[in-house]
């Protein structure tokens, strides 16, 4: 059985006239423990919507959604804030750090919900993840005083201080210039194979999309694979017909 498992996925949302506006339809998707899986789209194709599914912050309307084999849609209220804390860590494109606390103070905030020795190590643990990321030298600056990749990193170290089984990434490098955008990724693969955390990116740049052992495009809310013969030369197309910062 897949880490995540997901079986016609759907999500619809009722709009104020009565209409129904169908956000995700029949989504199929299955990562394994330590897989980086990406997921290409437009904006507006739904990509925001399955990372909050992904990541329990949000329900499916319809299908079976399973993490690590236990069915998502039976979880109580305690058993899935629990799972999203533990289970998943999330990197997102604005970092989202809390101004004016330090960099170990930003990663550390997690394990204040922690419990027992992983509470109380944790700057302990925040100082040896901001190391691991190359930025034990920064860990009492401010997010005012990193740079953007810096703060990413900050960000990145955040998201593993509590082991979790999954990362998802929301567009990762988009407020990164190319450079540092490459470095971040580099760095994000490297760490989540370390701990052999499953990544899930989620973009809309064909080149960080690329970068995945396994790539999906998500287009008016159906996801499709893009490996295989035809999928790989659709996205080497793609990558190569559009600027370093992905689709427009």
């Amino acid at each position: 059985m897949s880490l995540l498992h997901l079986r016609g996925v759907s999500r619809e949302v009722v709009l104020p006239d009565g209409n129904l506006l169908h956000i995700l339809t029949g989504v199929d998707l299955d990562v394994d423990a330590g897989e980086h899986v990406s997921i290409v789209g437009r904006s507006g194709s739904g990509k925001s919507t399955l990372l909050n599914l992904l990541g329990l912050l949000d329900s499916p309307t319809g299908g079976e959604y399973l993490l690590d084999g236990e069915p998502t849609d039976r979880l109580r209220a305690r058993r899935r804030s629990r799972l999203r804390g533990e289970a998943f860590g999330f990197v997102f494109q604005q970092f989202n750090l809390l101004p004016r606390r330090s960099a170990v103070e930003n990663v550390a905030a997690p394990l204040l919900y922690a419990r027992g020795k992983a509470y109380y190590q944790r700057r302990r643990s925040a100082l040896e993840m901001l190391d691991r990321v190359g930025l034990s030298a920064r860990a009492e600056s401010t997010p005012e005083k990193l740079s953007g990749g810096e703060q990413q990193r900050v960000a990145i170290a955040r998201a593993l201080v509590r082991r979790p089984q999954v990362v998802l990434a929301d567009e990762p490098t988009g407020a990164l210039d190319v450079e540092t955008g490459a470095a971040v990724m580099a760095l994000l693969e490297q760490v989540t194979t370390e701990t052999g955390a499953a990544l899930v990116t989620i973009t809309h740049d064909l080149n960080v999309a690329a970068l995945a052992g396994r790539r999906h495009r998500l287009d008016s809310g159906r996801l499709s694979p893009l490996d295989g013969a035809g999928g790989n030369a659709e996205l080497s197309a793609l990558t190569a017909s559009r600027p370093a910062g992905g689709i427009s």
